[in-house]
């Protein structure tokens, strides 16, 4: 039995989080979000939480530092012991010296005017002297990136930028836990590599025990010692990384990715073993090893010429030499030329800052280019009205749900073209092919409050298309999901690039776009530094290196093996790898 000081009775430590019958219900909810949690997490460990949306992550973080239920409400069962504390009982204030919380949404949690002053502002509540405060503030910017940075107001910083620097205000603290709530779902694939590398230094050497949910599963793999799968807020599996994410059909039944690497294997394995594959290799390092007894039929395996017929319609988007610097100074294009044709399916790539978003706002005119020209249609862009470009452009923010405000899905959809006086009869027209096209043809008299996550963002499409443009831009709009969420999003741009859409995808979830996206446009620095088939791009190694971008693990892995370069033979996903060996008769036994 544990005592108020987390010691045991015996007075050896006791665990730091301990779980006993947990159940929680947020107000008016008919089903517990959390459903009879027991567990324990001891001092040092670094627990890895994944499950589809609505699985209870982001419900059993909160509750780690009381936040549930002393903040919503609702029906709570069981105790939470944090380090001996009930966090019933316990104020929310006195947690956080313990346990640092680091939410999904870093704009819910910087309230600075200056990148220095929001990581000081916790110390300076629990009067840290200031020298000593000058020093955790200076090591945790360090440690997350943003050194140089100090003077600069939060509300500049782009998406990722603000998601390190709540990282960087929750370890300012050093508090004995910190959990982290998706804290790299703004962030590009190094910068997400760069913050669990920081968090398992953190783990490893000051010995602060790490708690994240979140659905980057190649990265916990890497770094959890321990893996959660949490299902209709109930723990499936507790056990080794191994043990949970080299379950790859367990982890697909409950709608969680799992390593690309991982993917890669089940599917090889089930074309060339009897009965179920074993559990699969989680990391890039374990590949040769688990991979070693298919080596022949790798060898043996042959691919089709890939098709490379250009595109032939006419451009809809063009930039030529397009620079803009910002009023501070900032350079964030320079020199940018980019042609996008009718009917393509083009993904725009790149790290955080490296002007993706500043490209995006040009071609909406939201920008004028500092130099340079950009063309919609063929047309100069300053010469067309924003309600011209409505009718050209179709644009779904990051987060689309911040562009409905209207009473009704209906209502929603039909606004943009009630704003440009359309007729009735076209606007019903529009509506219903945008809402059948959507799927929400059952939905259309529900407040859009009132529906999922998912439907919230199949809504937004909906009221982008309904005006009829003829090309859709897409900014970052799998950030957050889980996997069945983003390939749900991904199969709505393939439809829509079925019926002759041009669809532009601004993406860092590189590993999602096999099967969608034809061409891949790499950007660093305010430049194209890539631009071609999406399997040269994924493909061209130290070129992308460059770029600060990591291909999916099925990518890195198969450009190793011998004879697969020179034979031209590109696997872009685990299906395609597994294709690989189809031809090779009677597999291997």
């Amino acid at each position: 039995m544990a005592a108020e000081d987390g010691q045991t009775t015996d007075g050896r430590p006791g665990p730091l989080v301990t779980f006993e019958r947990v159940g929680y219900a947020y107000p008016g909810a008919t089903r517990r979000a959390l459903d009879g949690l027991d567990m324990t997490i001891a001092r040092g460990e670094f627990v890895g939480i994944v499950g589809a949306t609505g699985a209870g992550k982001s419900t059993l973080c909160l509750t780690l530092n009381g936040i549930v239920p002393q903040f919503f409400g609702g029906s709570f069962f069981g105790t939470v012991r944090i380090a001996g504390s009930d966090t019933l009982e316990t104020p929310t204030s006195r947690l956080a010296a313990t346990v640092g919380m680091v939410f999904e949404d870093p704009e819910t949690q910087i309230t600075a005017t200056t990148v220095e002053g929001e990581v000081a502002f916790a110390l300076e509540n629990l009067k840290v002297p200031t020298a000593l405060m000058q020093v955790r503030v200076a090591e945790a910017l360090k440690a997350v990136g943003l050194a140089g940075l100090e003077r600069k107001h939060p509300a500049r910083l782009s998406g990722g930028q603000k998601q390190r620097l709540a990282i960087a205000s929750a370890l300012a603290l050093s508090p004995d836990c910190i959990v982290l709530d998706e804290p790299t779902s703004q962030l590009d694939p190094v910068g997400t590599a760069e913050v669990f590398a920081l968090l398992s230094r953190l783990n490893r050497e000051r010995g602060i025990t790490i708690i994240v949910a979140s659905h980057a599963s190649e990265e916990l793999a890497a770094a959890a010692t321990r893996i959660l799968l949490l299902s209709g807020g109930r723990i499936v599996r507790d056990g080794s990384p191994r043990a949970v994410l080299g379950d790859v059909a367990l982890l697909k039944a409950h709608d969680v990715r799992p390593p690309d690497i991982a993917q890669a294997f089940a599917a090889v394995a089930s074309r060339l073993m009897p009965g179920t594959p074993p559990l699969a290799p989680i990391t890039l390092g374990e590949a040769p090893g688990a991979f070693a007894p298919f080596a022949p039929a790798f060898a043996a395996a042959a691919l089709p010429p890939a098709d490379r017929s250009s595109p032939s319609g006419a451009p809809v988007l063009e930039a030529v030499g397009v620079s803009h610097v910002y009023p501070d100074g900032t350079a964030a294009l320079r020199g940018v030329d980019l042609s996008i044709r009718r009917g393509e399916f083009v993904a725009l790539g790149g790290r955080n800052g490296c002007g993706k978003s500043t490209l995006i706002r040009h071609f909406l005119h939201l920008l004028s280019p500092t130099g340079g020209t950009v063309r919609v249609d063929g047309s100069d862009v300053a010469g067309l009205k924003i309600s011209d470009l409505a009718r050209r452009i179709g644009y779904v923010a990051q987060n689309a749900h911040q562009q409905l405000f209207c009473d009704s899905v209906r209502e929603e959809v039909a606004f943009a073209l009630t704003l440009m006086k359309r007729p009735k009869g076209e606007i019903d027209a529009a509506v219903h092919f945008a809402l059948e096209a959507m799927r929400l043809s059952d939905l259309a008299d529900r407040h859009p409050a009132s529906l999922s996550r998912g439907d919230r963002l199949r809504l937004a499409i909906a009221a982008t298309l309904a005006p009829g443009p003829d090309m859709l831009i897409f900014d970052e709009p799998t950030t957050g999901q889980d996997w069945a969420g983003a390939l749900a999003i991904l199969d709505i741009c393939r439809s829509l690039n079925a019926i002759g859409k041009t669809v532009l995808l601004v993406t860092h979830h590189l590993y999602l776009l096999a099967g969608y996206a034809e061409r891949l446009v790499v950007m660093a620095q305010g430049r194209v530094v890539l631009d071609g088939p999406l399997d040269e791009v994924l493909y061209s190694g130290p070129a992308l290196a460059a770029a600060s971008l990591a291909p999916p693990q099925t990518v890195s892995f198969a450009a190793g093996l011998e004879g697969f370069a020179a034979g031209g033979m590109r696997p872009l996903s685990p299906a395609a790898l597994a294709a690989l060996v189809e031809s090779v008769a009677g597999g291997i036994r």
